[in-house]
């Protein structure tokens, strides 16, 4: 556990000075069975710097950006795990502060995952994307408890239409009361981007 938390600390460095050749020797460093869990943490870590006032929304989205970029560069490419992936997307319904689901984006891309963002969308848009790009995974973010309510919007939308979409929802509303998810009608919530990450992996072994 030490060789792991003195990993992280040595990416998160990196990331932050946005060394991208120092954060590649970090995760080379690393055992194969290692690079999503240090990613996850770091990001994460990286995440919570923003919330206290110590990171820039630039750092948080070129942090995600590097680690995209070189797990595509340190890990063979695996077309056929890919392929046998349902099709996902991520949105962010409603508000306008995106910083949550850029997290868990860069974190689910870095983690081999492979899906659409939406970016911000409203209810009739999104459901328009979902059934355009036969969305089998759906992960929505949202930041104020407005926003959250119109989820099960989002599900009373997607039934009209025939459409069968695992709902996964995360931010601020659902970590404040953990019931939520179940009343908006969503399938699972996730407290952070290592939990969605869990929870997609779960849905997807369910539907093979």
């Amino acid at each position: 556990m030490q060789e792991l938390n003195t990993l992280i600390a040595s990416l998160e460095q990196a990331l932050l000075s946005l060394d991208r050749l120092k954060a590649q020797e970090v995760l080379q460093s690393a055992l194969t069975g290692q690079v999503e869990p240090l990613i996850v943490a770091t990001l994460e870590k990286i995440g919570e710097g923003w919330e206290t006032g110590d990171v820039a929304l630039s750092q948080i989205y070129m942090s995600g950006r590097i680690c995209e970029d070189l797990l595509n560069t340190i890990l063979e490419p695996n077309n056929e795990a890919i392929a046998e992936q349902p099709k996902m997307a991520i949105a962010e319904l409603h508000d306008y502060h995106l910083l949550g689901k850029r997290i868990v984006y860069s974190i689910m891309r870095a983690s081999g995952f492979d899906l659409l963002d939406y970016g911000q969308k409203e209810v009739d848009e999104l459901v328009e994307l979902v059934q355009k790009n036969e969305i089998k995974i759906l992960l929505i973010s949202t930041l104020m408890l407005p926003s959250a309510l119109k989820v099960k919007e989002v599900r009373a939308k997607l039934e009209l239409r025939g459409l069968d979409v695992k709902i996964v929802v995360g931010g601020a509303p659902f970590r404040f009361d953990e019931q939520l998810y179940k009343d908006v009608d969503a399938d699972a919530m996730g407290k952070s981007a290592s939990d969605a990450i869990k929870i997609v992996k779960t849905m997807i072994e369910e539907q093979k």
